[in-house]
C-alpha cells in the first residue's frame, strides 16, 4: 500500500507552518494581542503534529525499502529529529510557564534546523542501508537521548538570548521591557531547561560508550565527537555546579549557557565536517 504523502512533504509543510508560527510569535510581540499568541502556539502545535507523522512516514518508509530502521541514522535525520525535539520541549515549558514571547527566540531554531536539509546540497534525504557499526539497538537509545539534550540547550540559549535583551533594556528604558518575562523568570526557565538536558546528555554519553564497546570494541577512544561531547558535558556541569554552590544566577548564568550551546553546535556540526573520526557518518 502506498502511502498518500512522502515524510519528506510532511517534514517541509512542518517547516512552512513552524516558520507562520515564528511569524505569529514575532506579531504577538509587537502587538501583544493574546489572541496572536495563542494562534502561534496552535501552529506550533500543528507543525510538531505534522512532523511526527513525518517520522512515522520516515520509519516505516525504511521498512519498505528493506532496510527497516529507527531514522536518526545519518544528518538528514538527525536534524529532522533535532527540530521535532526543540518544538516538543518549547511547548511544554511554554504550556507550564505561559511565556510565549520566547516562542521568538526558540521557534527560529526549530524552523531553521529543518531548513538546513534543503540549503545544504550536501545533506542526502535517500534512504541507505545502515553500515554496520549502526546496525544496534543502541543507535536509538544513544541519539534520542543526546537530541533530547541537545534540544533543551537550543531552549535555554534562546531563553538566554531573551535574557540579555531584557536585562539591557530593563537598564536602560524600562518601558520598553514591559511586555517581556522578569529576569528571575527567564532565569528559572534557563535553569530548568539545562536541568532537562543535563542528565539526557549525560544518558547520551553513558549509552553511546556502551555502543562504542559493541561496535569496536573499547567504551572509549577520544574520538574527536567524543571529545567535544564530553567538553560540551563539563560546560554545562559548570553551570549546574555554579548554581548551585555559588548561586549563579543572571547574565553570567545566560553567557555560560550560550557557550555551551556554542559547543553543542560545534560537537554537532563542525566534528561532523571539519574533523575527521569515527563518528564522520554521522
Amino acid at each position: 500500500m502506498d502511502l498518500p504523502f512522502t515524510s519528506h512533504t510532511l517534514f517541509n509543510v512542518s517547516m512552512g507552518i513552524y516558520f507562520l508560527s515564528f511569524l505569529g510569535y514575532l506579531l504577538f510581540a509587537a502587538s501583544q494581542s493574546r489572541k496572536l499568541g495563542t494562534i502561534s502556539t496552535s501552529l506550533l502545535g500543528m507543525g510538531l503534529v505534522i512532523h511526527s507523522v513525518g517520522l512515522v512516514f520516515r520509519w516505516l518508509e525504511t521498512h519498505r525499502t528493506g532496510y527497516g530502521y529507527v531514522p536518526l541514522s545519518n544528518m538528514y535525520e538527525s536534524l529532522v529529529f533535532f527540530s521535532w525535539t526543540i518544538v516538543l520541549i518549547y511547548l511544554m515549558l511554554e504550556f507550564k510557564y505561559k511565556e510565549k514571547i520566547i516562542g521568538v527566540f526558540v521557534t527560529p531554531l526549530a524552523f531553521l534546523t529543518i531548513a538546513i536539509i534543503a540549503i545544504i546540497p550536501s545533506i542526502n534525504p535517500n534512504i541507505t542501508p545502515l553500515m554496520p557499526a549502526l546496525q544496534s539497538n543502541w543507535l536509538t537509545i544513544h541519539v534520542t537521548t543526546c537530541f533530547f539534550g541537545y534540544a533543551a540547550f537550543a531552549v535555554s540559549f534562546g531563553i538566554s538570548i531573551l535574557y540579555l535583551i531584557r536585562d539591557r533594556k530593563g537598564g536602560q528604558r524600562e518601558e520598553m521591557a514591559k511586555w517581556l518575562p522578569s529576569l528571575p523568570i527567564l532565569d528559572e526557565i534557563n535553569y530548568k531547561s539545562i536541568v532537562i538536558g543535563f542528565p539526557m546528555l549525560s544518558l547520551g554519553i553513558i549509552t553511546g560508550a556502551a555502543w562504542a564497546n559493541y561496535a569496536w570494541g573499547s567504551y572509549w577512544s577520544w574520538d574527536p565527537k567524543e571529545t567535544w561531547s564530553l567538553i560540551t558535558w563539563f560546560v554545562y556541569a559548570a553551570f549546574l555546579h555554579a548554581r548551585i554552590t555559588r548561586d549563579w544566577r543572571g547574565r553570567k548564568a545566560a553567557i555560560l549557557s550560550i557557550v555551551g550551546f556554542a559547543a553543542v553546535l560545534f560537537t554537532y556540526f563542525g566534528v561532523n565536517y571539519l574533523l575527521s573520526g569515527l563518528h564522520s557518518y554521522a
